[in-house]
C-alpha cells in the first residue's frame, strides 16, 4: 500500500475522548501505516438496487415496481453505467460514483457467507465471528479482534483500534480491550418524556399552554403510530447508528481514524426494506444517498491519509431478487460488498461473477455466494499488512485467502 510522508501524530486529549463517551483505555497516536474501517449495514441491504444488473432482462421482470431504469445518457442524474452489465444507483451517483470514476471504489458482487438461516441475528453473528460454518461458535472471538491480535508481535504495544458503537460489537470481542465511542447523540428528539412533563408544567397557566399541550400531544401520537412500524427495523438493526447519524458524524470518525486509530468498526441500521422500498427514489434511495454522502465526507476528512485507508461496506445478507407483494424485498443470501480507499484498485467489478438470469439464482430467489467473505477479507488483509499464512489462518481459520487485486 502506498505511503504518505511520515509526520508527527497528535495524541487526542483524554478529556476530549471522555466527553465523547470513549470506553476502555486510550491509545497513543499510531505511526504511519494502513488503516481499515468496516462499515456494517445491519438489516440486510438490497444490493440489487444499489449495484444494478441492468443487462439482465430478468431484473426488470422480477421487479416491475422497484427496478431502477437502465442508464440513459439523455437522463441527467439517472443510473451511472459502470460497465456493460452493471450500473450504480442514482442515489450514489455523485458520491460513491465520483470515487468510482477516480478508481477509488471496487464492487464485489455475489459476496457473503454460507450461512443459510436468513436470520438477521444468526447471520450478523456469523459474519462478525468469522468462524467456520457448522462448528461450535466462540462468542469471545470476533474476526476483527483476531486481526487486531495478529498484527501485534509478542510483548509489543497494541495496534490502536476503536468501535464507533454504543457497545463493543461481536467482531471486536477478544482478550484485548478495545475502546468504543457512541455516535448516537445526533438525530435524537430534542426532548424525552420526562422533559415533556417539565415543559407541560412550565407552561401551566400560560397563554401558550393550549398550543404547547397540543404540540406535545401531536408528537406523542406520531411517535406512537411510528412505534409498531419501526419495531422490526430497530430490532434487525441491533440499535445501530442511523444513516443520518453516520452522515453527520463521518468527519469526527475520520479525524479519530486519522490521528489516533488504525482499525475501526461502525454499524448503521435501517436496511430491512420489506415494505415500500422504492426504486430510484424512496426509502432505500434515501438511505443510500446518506451513506454515500457520509463516505464522501469520511474520505475528504482523512486528507492525505485516505491513501492509507481501506473501507469495506458489507451487510449480513442481500435481499430477494424478486420484489414482494408489498413493493419491498425479503431476506436473501448473496450481496454486494464495497471496497473504497485512495490505494484501492478501483473503477471495476471484482471477484467471481455470473449472468443474473432466473436459472442462476440461488434457490430460485437470491444472489448466490460466489465470493466467500472470509476469503475476500483475508486476501485484502494479507495485501494490506503483508500477513503470513499463520496470521491469515489466525484471523479466518480453515479458509484460504483470495487475492482479488483490490489494492495497487
Amino acid at each position: 500500500m502506498s505511503k504518505v510522508s511520515r509526520r508527527q501524530w497528535l495524541q487526542l486529549a483524554g478529556a476530549t475522548l471522555a466527553s465523547a463517551g470513549v470506553n476502555a483505555r486510550l491509545y497513543a497516536a499510531p505511526p504511519d501505516g494502513p488503516r481499515f474501517l468496516l462499515v456494517f449495514l445491519r438489516g440486510g441491504y438490497d444490493a440489487t438496487n444499489a449495484l444494478i444488473p441492468y443487462s439482465s432482462s430478468f431484473y426488470y421482470e422480477a421487479r416491475p415496481n422497484i427496478a431502477i431504469p437502465r442508464p440513459d445518457p439523455a437522463v441527467s442524474g439517472g443510473a451511472l453505467a459502470l460497465d456493460p452489465d452493471w450500473a450504480l444507483a442514482p442515489a450514489l451517483r455523485d458520491s460513491v460514483g465520483a470515487l468510482y470514476q477516480q478508481r477509488q471504489v471496487a464492487f464485489v458482487p455475489f459476496a457473503g457467507t454460507q450461512d443459510l438461516t436468513r436470520s438477521h441475528f444468526e447471520t450478523q453473528d456469523s459474519i462478525e465471528l468469522g468462524q467456520p460454518i457448522g462448528g461450535a461458535r466462540d462468542y469471545r472471538s470476533g474476526f476483527m479482534a483476531r486481526l487486531h491480535a495478529s498484527l501485534v508481535p509478542a510483548g509489543a504495544a497494541p495496534i490502536p483500534a476503536i468501535s464507533f458503537t454504543d457497545a463493543l460489537p461481536l467482531a471486536f470481542q477478544g482478550p484485548e480491550p478495545i475502546p468504543n465511542i457512541s455516535l448516537k447523540s445526533v438525530g435524537k428528539p430534542p426532548f424525552d418524556d420526562r422533559q415533556m412533563r417539565i415543559l407541560t408544567d412550565m407552561y401551566a397557566g400560560h397563554p401558550l399552554e393550549p398550543a404547547v399541550a397540543s404540540g406535545l400531544e401531536l408528537r406523542r401520537q406520531v411517535a406512537q403510530a411510528m412505534q409498531t412500524m419501526d419495531d422490526e427495523m430497530r430490532s434487525s438493526s441491533r440499535n445501530a447508528l442511523s444513516i443520518k447519524g453516520f452522515e453527520l458524524e463521518a468527519e469526527r470518525m475520520a479525524r479519530l481514524m486519522r490521528d489516533s486509530y488504525r482499525i475501526g468498526f461502525v454499524d448503521i441500521g435501517g436496511w430491512d426494506t420489506h415494505v415500500n422500498e422504492g426504486a430510484a427514489q424512496g426509502a432505500l434511495a434515501a438511505n443510500l444517498a446518506g451513506l454515500g454522502r457520509g463516505l464522501s465526507v469520511f474520505a475528504q476528512s482523512l486528507g492525505a491519509e485516505w491513501n492509507n485507508t481501506v473501507v469495506v461496506v458489507l451487510s449480513e445478507f442481500g435481499r430477494t431478487f424478486r420484489e414482494n407483494g408489498n413493493r419491498g424485498t425479503d431476506h436473501g443470501h448473496g450481496s454486494v460488498y464495497w471496497v473504497l480507499g485512495g490505494a484501492v484498485n478501483g473503477g471495476r467489478i471484482a471477484g467471481a461473477q455470473q449472468r443474473l438470469e432466473r436459472a442462476n439464482l440461488f434457490q430460485d430467489r437470491d444472489y448466490p455466494v460466489l465470493n466467500d467473505y472470509r476469503a475476500v477479507l483475508g486476501g485484502l488483509f494479507r495485501s494490506m499488512w503483508a500477513l503470513t499464512p499463520t496470521q491469515c489462518a489466525q484471523i479466518f481459520p480453515q479458509v484460504a485467502p483470495v487475492d482479488l487485486k483490490l489494492l495497487w
